[in-house]
């Protein structure tokens, strides 16, 4: 053996031993590391009992509707208002002058709030952390929901569509349809070509999300390269083998829609069988057709951990054992709420969700033909989804 080849299996043998121990100290430097801590405002979330979300929906739904029809403390945008963790509005305030003024005022009145006992505990604020009570600006982007709807029924002719598609005919040139007939044939012929069946409670969710994704418009483009009515990124349309040329073609939209919806349904049904399989059924199909939803918006595989059995999965297991108390939205929305923090869920997540429904109540306000009996949500009956949806001839 030559001293070069002995050299060689001793530096060899050194840096297998140094392997060794440097594996160990990362081990052991891993189980002896305080966890990071969470930020104050995660407190609020992991302290609220899971009864707390019972009438939770309609609380947050009511201010979330403020924000998108600038409606009530919202009629004037450059406001916010504050809530607490079971969704209830506390109070509001015009906005300062600027940012951190409005920060400074903001948490003026979270002290203010907690001395008059009006909640149990309150977090300072920054523009970088969340406060409580919870703060929500009127003046957040959004669609016009007025406008959106009128797209979708095709109140105006000019907004009224007609096309082809994989031997598909909607409507024609001389005899338009609206939009929302063209999803519905679209959908409902996709999904029996598939064989994948979907309740009405299903398309009902679909058309919310077509108003809050694109606001009914064929050529909406976002940020994040996500195009056309559902905002779907070129990847997404790809795998659903559609050619570039078509990807804002409304009716290849709701094509590639239904086959996401297929695949998601087959991973997300048994499992929530698993869970929620005994509630009633228009309880338990609306539920579905809203944690589908929200699986488009956060993705399967958290759907999944949230009708799971671990942590992640807690709540979903505790308001399953008395799911009479809860409404199928307030399952859908607590089953979010307390998980923020977790798994990347967030306001935004809790939000879009309601959003969502918000719209699809007010589709099934103007047009019932399109939903289920008994869709509306329990807060519809207090005047705020009556919609002007005027022609603008």
């Amino acid at each position: 053996m030559s001293l070069y080849s002995a050299s060689l299996k001793q530096s060899l043998r050194a840096l297998r031993q140094a392997a060794v121990l440097a594996s160990a100290w990362l081990a052991f430097s891993l189980a002896s590391a305080e966890p990071l801590p969470s930020p104050p405002w995660l407190t609020v979330i992991r302290d609220t009992p899971y009864v707390f979300s019972a009438g939770l929906y309609n609380n947050l739904s009511t201010i979330r509707r403020w924000v998108l029809l600038e409606q009530s403390y919202c009629e004037v945008p450059q406001r916010h208002i504050l809530f607490d963790q079971r969704g209830n509005f506390l109070t509001w305030f015009d906005n300062a002058a600027t940012v951190d003024l409005n920060q400074d005022l903001l948490n003026t009145l979270r002290a203010r709030l907690f001395d008059e006992q009006r909640v149990h505990r309150w977090i300072g604020g920054s523009r970088l952390d969340i406060g409580y009570p919870f703060a929500l600006g009127c003046d957040q982007p959004h669609v016009d929901l007025a406008s959106a709807l009128g797209r979708l029924l095709g109140t105006n002719r000019k907004d009224r569509v007609w096309g082809t598609w994989d031997n598909m005919v909607a409507g024609s040139e001389q005899q338009p349809i609206p939009l929302v007939d063209l999803v519905q044939q679209v959908f409902e012929e996709k999904a029996k070509r598939q064989d994948y069946v979907a309740s009405k409670a299903v398309l009902t969710a679909l058309l919310g999300q077509i108003i809050i994704e694109s606001g009914a418009q064929k050529r909406s483009f976002s940020n994040a390269q996500a195009v056309g009515l559902m905002q779907l990124r070129p990847e997404v349309l790809a795998d659903c083998e559609i050619a570039p040329r078509f990807h804002l073609h409304r009716m290849a939209q709701v094509d590639c829609v239904v086959r996401l919806y297929q695949q998601n349904d087959r991973n997300l049904r048994p499992a929530f069988d698993a869970r929620f399989g005994t509630l009633p059924a228009n309880k338990r199909e609306r539920l579905y057709s809203l944690l589908l939803v929200q699986a488009y918006h956060s993705g399967i595989g958290r759907m999944l951990q949230l009708l799971g059995d671990d942590r992640v999965g807690q709540a979903s297991r505790a308001m399953a054992a008395s799911a009479e108390r809860y409404s199928a939205e307030d399952l859908a929305v607590g089953m979010v709420f307390h998980n923020m923090g977790r798994i990347d869920l967030g306001l935004a997540s809790l939000y879009y969700l309601i959003d969502v429904t918000i719209a699809s109540d007010l589709v099934c306000a103007a047009q019932p033909n399109v939903c289920p009996k008994s869709t509306l949500s329990p807060s519809t009956n207090d005047g705020l989804l009556t919609l002007p949806v005027q022609p603008r001839d």
